[in-house]
């Protein structure tokens, strides 16, 4: 009999350990669970969740390829295709972002073509779409599965199951009278009013639920100079939008950069893994010293202007958002536009932004050895840099917030560490409030855009696998001035999910299956920067290859050698 193998999710990290797996010289048993109607494409990109104004936030170069790239699988769309996405095939380039249902078509086209594959190659392929795994029980000897489907409900059993089940969104979007708690499904935000909106978050999810809005209020145009503007539709005198955070600043334009990644030539993997080797686990600020010395080297000069050698942990955020902090919001990125077009024509990188963009995934290899008071300095003060600095945003997003801004439809509100969000639980019939420094904003529609949070082991949505203790918060060593006579007296549960270095939640539990946890929400304490397709492949080709190493195992040869 085939391995049984299932893989709950037919998003990007779905994929890849699709990917990996079919590769298998062992003919393998594979049934893929998909709860929308169309497998392969996965929530981000899919046509019921996304507008067609929502660009990916990642370039083409920089999208691991399935069976072919992304460039060349465009090249081979005919005109009408391309037409329909907006896209014009001599602008077709590695380093364009595009649509997110563009990406969206490219992977269940991938999927189709890695699909045929699999079947030539001899392994057993069932694809089910409109079925949603409800719970998961650890057994003796398999895995199984509660599936929900338009039938009712039935049980399978596996030996190998994959949660690639992606982020957790909310089965309702908007929970009060004109307040969403989610951007996603987009659909449901057309249905703001003629009105004042907000939308928390300034990232591009809040740019795109921005875009879903602003489109349906009007459109974007090139001028005669060639310059986007915006042009509200008739009666929507009403619709102005306003984009928060506590900050009040907008992210930068994507910038030019070498890829893949040169080598550091300070903060090095083989440096952060000599300090993980001294079994300490105050890291964090020796971490920095290595961070620090990679700036450097690679920029001295901006090193000195922001006084980098007098800057912490604690400290250095400061300095890092400084000139942003002090600018309006437009003019500076109306600056950081032109900076970053300029610097793509002329194919510069601006070094220290590099400095940063290279040594986020190789900081993140420290993290689950830090002690949890170090744990919690790297959240509060650190994180944030890394993520500002991989997470910019594609040119088209900073010229249409230009657009609406000129056009009068858009302001940015800095809301700081102390402001108040009032909504119908508050006794409004619409909407939310907002009050900052004794002012009050009002905003007949407001949307949390404010991305995935990390979610724990009590909210899988799989009861009986919560019930079996079959998965647990993760662990962090306790700091040497915290010690306390527990169960686990050197380590505090703080989060996530605890998994080896396979993805496999420590469970405790005896069973010859193996369960995998692939599903994204649940890794972000321990692995902050795990969002994004290339750590979706990372994680799909690590699963992958653990459950072909755990087949061979089980289909070796045993030897006896007789007396």
């Amino acid at each position: 009999m085939f391995p049984r193998i299932a893989i709950i999710g037919t998003g990007p990290t779905g994929l890849y350990t699709f990917k990996q797996l079919i590769g298998s010289t062992v003919p393998l048993s594979i049934t893929l669970y998909e709860a929308e109607g169309e497998p392969g494409k996965g929530t981000p990109y899919h046509p019921d969740m996304n507008d067609p104004a929502m660009l990916s936030n990642i370039p083409s170069i920089e999208f691991p390829a399935f069976a072919e790239t992304l460039v060349e699988w465009l090249r081979r769309q005919d005109d009408e295709t391309l037409m329909r996405h907006g896209i014009r095939r001599e602008a077709i380039d590695e380093r364009e972002f595009y649509p997110r249902l563009v990406l969206g078509d490219y992977m269940q086209a991938q999927f189709e073509r890695m699909r045929a594959v699999a079947l030539e190659r001899g392994h057993e392929i069932i694809v089910l779409a409109r079925h949603k795994v409800i719970d998961i029980e650890i057994q003796a000897d398999a895995i199984r599965l509660r599936v929900s489907h338009a039938d009712g409900q039935n049980d399978a059993a596996y030996d190998h199951v994959v949660m690639a089940t992606g982020h957790n969104w909310p089965d309702s979007t908007e929970i009060r009278p004109g307040y969403f708690v989610s951007p996603w499904p987009a659909t449901v935000l057309t249905s703001i009013r003629n009105e004042a909106v907000g939308i928390l978050g300034t990232s591009l999810s809040g740019i795109d639920a921005l875009m879903t809005v602003a489109t349906a209020h009007g459109m974007f145009y090139a001028d005669a100079a060639g310059d986007l503007q915006y042009q509200p539709a008739e009666g929507t005198d009403g619709f102005k939008a306003t984009l928060m955070s506590r900050k009040g600043i907008l992210p930068e334009a994507d910038f030019y950069c070498p890829l893949p990644y040169v080598t550091p030539l300070v903060c090095t993997e083989e440096a952060i893994d000599a300090l993980i080797a001294t079994g300490r686990h105050d890291l964090l600020d020796e971490v920095f010293e290595l961070f620090r010395g990679e700036i450097v080297a690679r920029d001295p000069d901006y090193a000195a202007r922001i006084g980098l050698s007098q800057l912490t942990v604690e400290t250095f955020a400061a300095a890092y958002y400084a000139d942003r902090n002090e600018s309006d919001p437009f003019v500076w990125a109306a600056k950081n536009l032109a900076e970053a077009e300029e610097n793509r024509q002329k194919r510069y990188t601006v070094p220290w932004r590099y400095a940063i963009l290279i040594t986020h995934e190789i900081v993140a290899r420290v993290i689950p050895h830090i002690d949890e008071n170090d744990l919690k300095r790297f959240h509060r003060h650190f994180k944030g840099i890394f993520i500002d600095d991989y997470a910019t945003v594609p040119l088209m997003s900073i010229r249409r917030l230009l657009a609406l801004a000129r056009a009068g439809k858009l302001s940015i509100l800095k809301l700081g560490e102390d402001y108040e969000i009032r909504t119908a639980e508050d006794g409004l019939e619409r909407g939310a409030e907002i009050v900052v420094g004794g002012t009050t904003h009002s905003f007949g529609a407001f949307v949390d855009a404010t991305g995935q949070e990390t979610l724990s082991a009590t909210d899988l949505p799989f009861p009986t696998l919560v019930a079996q203790g079959g998965v647990r918060k993760s662990a962090t060593p306790k700091s040497t001035a915290i010690r306390s006579p527990d169960r686990d007296p050197d380590v505090v549960r703080t989060g996530g999910i605890d998994v080896d270095e396979f993805y496999r939640p420590r469970l405790g539990l005896m069973s010859t299956a193996r369960l995998y946890c692939a599903a994204v929400a649940f890794l972000l304490h321990k692995e902050p920067f795990v969002q994004g397709i290339t750590s979706a492949r990372d994680i799909g080709e690590t699963v992958g290859r653990a459950i072909l190493a755990d087949i061979a195992e089980a289909e070796a040869p045993v030897f006896q050698i007789s007396a």
